[in-house]
């Protein structure tokens, strides 16, 4: 079977042929001869790493908000719910503290780190819902970031189709964050995909490269807050390694699922970490017939104040 590396290569020689002078040739001659001098391009990218390349230049996303809501999602315009309150309760506190309004001043405050224990416990659904709420402010707007750089989720819930990113920034210097930033049609809501997956992701988050896009991001724009929706802590450790640039992290527990020792196992990995909040997710409410979400401040233990708002996510 041909592989995709030859295929490339076939195709190359079909546009040499056709007259095309590639990256890595020399200009032809005006009478079509070819010059021995000339050198043929190495192909190593394979169609789907092509596919992801940057292009320069702004770029815009349109997100189906009508889809969105549809699955559950907080969305701008829609009509007000106790899910839209209940993210505006969230939101407050962490908004309090990024813009120095908060008990004491936090470093990095604008860095908002959401994470869980442990898989399918909800962080991808809050950490869009959050964005999305916070875009709803008068005075800020928002990054979003996939920063679950191995399971990567972001972009197909919003119904996006994958595109380079932040990996793609922390591996090749040439590429910059305005090539990768995608605009929305959510005024205040801008994208950072994951980018292409990288087998030495914990490294790259943990380079100085990173440490210097983080500056880069929080302080070019003094009113945007920054939402990572980062890997499970317990499950890799790429999450630790973020939480540790992060002024702000959000640890998002299933209510009768998630154990108080996975929880507290979380907590301990990220001790660093000046803030850490708690949302309890899928709360059950006997005699509602729902379920909910809650929130609340934790160092070494979980706190919570369920409310009463109805849910269909999961993960």
């Amino acid at each position: 079977m041909t592989s995709s590396i030859e295929k490339a290569a076939q195709r190359l020689e079909q546009l040499r042929k056709a007259g095309a002078v590639l990256p890595g040739d020399k200009a032809r001659p005006v009478d079509g001869s070819t010059s021995d001098a000339a050198q043929p391009v190495a192909v190593a990218a394979t169609e789907e790493h092509a596919s992801l390349q940057p292009k320069p230049g702004p770029k815009s996303v349109q997100i189906d908000l009508t889809a969105l809501g549809a699955s559950g999602f907080v969305t701008p315009n829609a009509p007000r719910s106790v899910t839209t309150d209940q993210y505006r309760v969230i939101k407050r506190p962490l908004l309090d503290n990024a813009t120095g309004r908060g008990a004491a001043l936090v470093a990095n405050g604008n860095l908002i780190m959401v994470t869980s224990a442990l898989p399918g416990e909800g962080k991808s659904f809050t950490a869009i819902n959050l964005a999305m709420s916070l875009a709803m402010e008068l005075d800020h707007t928002v990054m979003l970031v996939d920063a679950d750089v191995t399971r990567p989720s972001v972009m197909s819930r919003l119904g996006l189709p994958p595109a380079a990113g932040l990996m793609d920034v922390l591996r090749d210097e040439k590429i910059k964050l305005p090539d990768v930033l995608l605009r929305t049609n959510i005024d205040k809501l801008t994208l950072l995909p994951a980018g292409l997956p990288h087998d030495r992701a914990t490294e790259l988050l943990a380079s100085d490269a990173m440490t210097d896009l983080l500056d880069e991001m929080s302080k070019r724009y003094s009113d945007r807050i920054i939402i990572f929706d980062s890997p499970p802590l317990l499950l890799t450790t790429e999450a630790r390694v973020l939480a540790s640039h992060m002024g702000q992290v959000v640890i998002v527990v299933r209510a009768e699922k998630t154990l108080q020792s996975e929880v507290e196992h979380a907590l301990s990995t990220i001790e660093s970490c000046p803030i850490k909040l708690m949302v309890l997710n899928q709360v059950r409410h006997h005699g509602l017939g729902g379920y909910g979400y809650g929130y609340g401040y934790g160092h070494d233990r979980v706190g919570q104040v369920r409310t009463s708002a109805a849910s269909t996510a999961a993960a």
